[in-house]
């Protein structure tokens, strides 16, 4: 999702109740924000949230067409057993 800063902005009216507005207020000064720019960010939050479930199901519905081949996968646990970093 792309996201400009200097784009046009167009005023929308929210209603939301007392507390959510006291919560999102706390929020938005403890992170620096207004009010308007800690819900634009939770705005992208969720397109970019949705965004990614569709693409995981896509994938999904993908792998459901067409399995991957056990023989690969067994193939690509034992290669990253044998590659992967001590921790």
């Amino acid at each position: 999702m792309l996201y400009h800063m200097g784009m046009a902005r167009r005023e929308v009216l929210v209603q939301l109740d007392d507390e959510l507005v006291a919560h999102l207020d706390d929020v938005a000064r403890r992170r620096g924000v207004s009010r308007s720019e800690l819900l634009r960010q939770g705005a992208l939050a969720v397109l970019e949230a949705d965004e990614l479930a569709a693409a995981d199901g896509q994938l999904q519905e993908a792998y459901r067409r067409k399995p991957q081949d056990p023989a690969l996968v067994d193939a690509a646990r034992r290669l990253a057993a044998e590659t992967a970093p001590a921790w």
